[in-house]
């Protein structure tokens, strides 16, 4: 009897040494992810600086941007797979939501209509996405780390009631100026007949897209409100499940 209670009691140390183990590699992956994206978005603010200090103009800015921006913002899928293994506490379906949405402003939007790179709208997102990341970033290291300094915690529940409208002004605004581009065109765009027997009109769809921003933003925007009260104020949130 006393041989199978140590035994039991061997058992669940390891059990407890495993998940100590699998904790402490997952925050210094996390922490190594979240150091190198901040730098990558710093990386990203100086080269828009730079770029308008020596030229005058924003034209020609998200050209000379391009590749770094795709590289970091394509990379923010690993954060959905942060949120399927359990190693980040957020919802799956609002990760996803946000990161494949830029992921399509920049990839099937912008990058893919060079008419519309010099958009005022297009700087716009840019400057508030260049903004958000770079406080997001650093406030999730900083966490990571257990020193976090007000400023960067009051940053980042704070800013994103400005920024966040702003950012969604500016991907309307860009989706919008692409659209004429889009149908004269008929890029990614499939008619009939064809051997697939399938239509798809991409203009429409970004229209779809457009109109997804009504149902979308305000569920967003609220739980960043909501996460806002229990960071800053200590309020109890009790959410349902997404």
């Amino acid at each position: 009897m006393a041989s199978s209670e140590e035994d039991g009691t061997v058992e669940e140390k390891e059990n407890n040494n495993k998940r100590r183990t699998k904790s402490a590699l997952a925050t210094a992956w996390l922490t190594f992810y979240n150091i190198a994206m901040t730098a990558g978005w710093l990386v990203l603010a100086i080269a828009m600086m730079r770029f308008y200090i020596q030229k005058g103009t924003t034209k020609g800015l998200y050209r000379s941007i391009a590749r770094t921006l795709k590289f970091f913002q394509t990379v923010a899928l690993v954060e959905v797979g942060h949120c399927a293994i359990g190693i980040v506490r957020t919802s799956v379906i609002v990760t996803g939501v946000q990161v494949c949405s830029r992921i399509f402003m920049i990839w099937f939007v912008t990058n893919s209509i060079r008419q519309i790179q010099s958009e005022e709208s297009v700087i716009l997102f840019l400057v508030v996405w260049t903004m958000t990341e770079i406080t997001r970033y650093s406030y999730y290291t900083f966490n990571l780390l257990h020193h976090l300094p007000y400023f960067i915690k009051w940053a980042r529940y704070n800013l994103f009631i400005v920024l966040y409208p702003l950012g969604v002004i500016g991907e309307l605004m860009t989706i919008y100026a692409a659209l004429p581009f889009v149908r004269r065109s008929g890029m990614y765009s499939m008619r009939l007949p064809n051997k697939y027997n399938v239509s798809f009109d991409y203009y429409y769809c970004l229209i779809i897209v457009m109109l997804s921003y009504i149902p979308l933003f305000p569920q967003l925007f609220f739980h960043m409100l909501r996460q806002r009260r229990r960071v800053l104020h200590g309020e109890v949130i009790v959410e349902k499940d997404d």
